[in-house]
């Protein structure tokens, strides 16, 4: 063999193993990308799973938020149902031909005693406001009489209420005016 034929020779060799070296390179490649994309494939598929059970929770706190208030709904509702019977009394005590106004107006008021006692008992508290200085978060003040100094609520017109230290209904009242001396 010749020195001409060696160097072919040698250059054919080179080649073909550079030919099976990116062979194999590609056949690497191909492989991780076989396990990327399989990766990926159960990522989304997780990430599917996922969003349907967070939808899945979100539709049932929903359900067992609703059912909550709907119990507690009925409780109050059946606390309320002495109160009702106690006013239907009254009326049928209205209707009949020989009422007895003194025995209708306990009755009344008894029923009252009763409807009070029920809302006090979930939480709600009249605002006592007469004589007292004017606060904007419980007051809605409709008139005012002229003067100088702090305003003071001078009148309530409809009593607010509160439930369980958060307003309610703020009372609505006539305020007036007068020095901090005038008070006392």
């Amino acid at each position: 063999m010749s020195d001409q034929e060696a160097v072919v020779e040698e250059e054919l060799d080179e080649s073909s193993s550079s030919a099976e070296d990116v062979e194999a390179a590609e056949a690497a490649v191909q492989d991780d990308l076989a396990v990327l994309t399989a990766e990926r494939d159960e990522m989304r598929a997780l990430a599917v799973r996922l969003q349907a059970d967070f939808e899945n929770y979100k539709k049932r706190m929903l359900r067992e938020q609703t059912n909550a208030i709907e119990r507690a709904n009925e409780r109050m509702l059946e606390s309320l149902l002495p109160v009702l019977e106690s006013f239907e009394l009254a009326q049928r005590s209205i209707e009949a031909p020989d009422a007895d106004v003194e025995k209708l107006r306990g009755g009344v008021l008894a029923a009252i005693r009763q409807l009070d006692e029920v809302v006090a008992k979930e939480g709600l508290e009249r605002i006592d406001t007469t004589g007292t200085a004017f606060d904007p978060h419980e007051h809605e003040a409709v008139m005012q009489d002229d003067g100088d100094g702090d305003p003071v609520v001078a009148q309530v017109l409809r009593t607010g209420y509160r439930m369980k230290g958060r307003v309610v209904r703020p009372a609505m009242v006539r305020v007036t005016r007068t020095h901090v001396d005038e008070q006392a």
